[in-house]
Formats: C-alpha cells, structure tokens, sequence
C-alpha cells in the first residue's frame, strides 16, 4: 500500500511539474499588448482568384502570408495597403472574404439543411449504435460540482447557437469523473496566470449529435460528429471551453468565435492577433499537460484520453441522476446476489 501510495504520489507530482513546464513554457514568451484599435479592421483573409492572404498582427504591426503556403515566407505589409475591405499586394488587388461573426458578435450561424424541431423529433425516436467490448464505468459528474469557480455559458441551453435553436432543457455541464477531475486540476493551475475556465459543453446526449449531423451541409461536417459512430462528447470524454479573466469574469478573446465553421477555428492557424493566438496556446497547453488533446479542426475542442473506453450515452441532463442511481440499485443487488 505504501508503495502504491508513492507512485500515486509521484504521478501528481510529475503531472504537475509537466502543467508547470507547459505554462512557463508560454509564460516566457511574453504575453503580447493588444492590437492597436486602427489594425484590428484589417486583420482577416482577402482573395484574388485562387489566391487567399491571411493578414495577421504581431508586435503591433501587419504581416501577410500566402494561404495555400503556410511555411512561406511572412511578408510584413502597411496599412496604407488597405482600402475599402480590399488589399493591394504587388499590384494584385485582394478582396476581404467574410468569415465569422462580424467584430464583437459572438456566435456564428449556419442554416440547417432542415427544420431543427423535425430533426429532433427523428432524433429522439432513433437508437445509437450498439456496441460491444469492454467499457468503462459510466460515471457523470456535473463539473461545477466539482468547482464552482469553473464558469457556464451552455450555448445549446440557449438559442445563441450554431443553429440558433435550444437543444438542452438545462443549462449544465457533465463529464466522465476522470475528464472532469482533470479539467479542475487544469482550472485551478490556471488561476496562478489569472485565467479560468469557461466550458461551453461537455457530455452531450446521442441524439443531439444526430442532429447537428443531420443539419449540417456536407462541406461542413468536418466540424460535427458521425451519429453512426458516436462522438465523443456523447462518451462524456470531451469538452468545448475557453478561457475568462480572473479580474473581469469575461471571456477571453480567442481567433475565432465557439463553433465557428471557418478555418480560423483550427488551433494552428496563423491569423488573428499574436494576443489571440498566445491566449489560445495557453489554453491548449494546460489542457494538453492534463491528457487532453485538442480537436484538429476546433480550438476548444479537448478529448480526454481513453474517450475510446467509455460507451456512448443518449439520456437527457435531467435523467442523469436517475440514471446513475439505477445503474449503483442494479450493482448492489448483483452484489447481494453474488454472497
């Protein structure tokens, strides 16, 4: 037991020297001033032909780069290159292209390929997919429970979502106990930089999924989860969250909005302002040094580790604590059947 004791303790001490590491990691890059107010209009992408530039801000100065080449060269460029949402770059004119919400909106807006409400209804009538292999344990817990100090803001509790439509009777989040454990961990390392946590979603029932799949338009789909293999939300193993500040209780900006179906929601693009984008590595490497990893196409998107090993879930929010307690009812009379 002693032994077990000590490599218990040593793990924690391991997992914290490695958050330490992450964080000082980005500490020592110094966190960037914001963009002066007069560049922050010109920051997004512009198009000719076939031809996209991203225009991107670093130390208070504008830099483009070719997007089909990503490890080109960097070319630093005036504003006075600028004119009317166009961009003037040897001598090819470059019209702004329209990407996410516009400047202070928070949430952008696809339209479903058809009625929410009928999808719904479909939804709730369908069975996920059966699986076999050995699982483990269902065990939900509800992440402010675990830390109050962790903040909600549940989009799809509200109409100020992708679809624009209310999904979940409850604004609340779950995660399986070792994500959710994991992410307090994460939540309170973060507070030493002055940030915390603000989860936008976590657990997320089966038939929801089918929704948005079924809603989406195909050259967008990257974005959502096949029903016919379960996401991993529905396995209570991932998470979509950002960062707020400590002082202010308000989100952090990030490159791009939650949910938001354009590239700039890849957590290595290069655009946005160097503020952006230091805020968003930070945020992903204090998730990464808890064993999670981001999603290759969202930067708030976290999978757990061994999300593989947890089976997909359909029961609605108000239903868990129901659920929970049949599962522990059928676990102690197997148990009394067993002696």
């Amino acid at each position: 037991m002693k032994i077990l004791s000590s490599c218990l303790k040593l793990r924690s001490t391991s997992v914290l020297l490695i958050l330490s590491v992450a964080l000082i990691a980005i500490a020592q890059q110094p966190k960037p001033r914001p963009a002066p107010p007069r560049l922050r209009p010109l920051i997004g992408e512009y198009v000719y032909d076939n031809q996209t530039i991203i225009v991107s801000e670093s130390a208070g100065r504008l830099y483009a780069l070719i997007k089909a080449n990503p490890l080109g060269q960097i070319s630093e460029i005036s504003p006075s290159a600028f004119s009317r949402n166009q961009l003037k770059l040897n001598n090819v004119v470059y019209t702004r292209k329209p990407l996410g919400p516009e400047e202070g909106a928070t949430q952008l807006k696809v339209t479903p390929l058809r009625p929410v409400p009928d999808l719904i209804k479909e939804a709730l009538a369908a069975q996920p997919p059966q699986e076999t292999g050995d699982f483990l344990p269902t065990d939900l817990v509800e992440l402010i429970k675990l830390d109050p100090t962790i903040k909600l803001d549940i989009r799809y509790a509200t109409t100020n979502n992708l679809f624009g439509t209310l999904f979940y009777s409850q604004a609340r989040a779950f995660l399986q106990r070792a994500p959710a454990e994991a992410l307090v961990r994460v939540n309170r390392r973060l507070k030493s930089s002055g940030y915390g946590l603000l989860v936008h979603d976590g657990y997320r029932p089966w038939y929801v999924t089918k929704v948005f799949w079924d809603a989406t338009p195909d050259d967008k789909k990257i974005f959502v989860a096949d029903p016919s293999k379960g996401s991993r939300h529905n396995r209570g193993a991932a998470v979509d969250l950002t960062l707020y500040d400590l002082k202010t209780g308000k989100p952090i900006e990030m490159v791009s909005t939650y949910d938001e179906t354009t590239d700039r929601a890849y957590p290595n693009y290069p655009g946005g302002t160097s503020l952006q984008r230091w805020h968003r590595d930070l945020l992903r490497a204090a998730m990464e040094a808890e064993g999670f990893t981001v999603y290759e196409a969202e930067w708030w998107h976290f999978d757990y580790k061994n999300w593989q090993r947890y089976r997909i879930g359909n029961e609605k929010f108000e239903m868990i604590s129901h659920a929970k307690a049949q599962r522990t009812q059928r676990q102690s009379s197997s148990f009394i059947a067993g002696i």
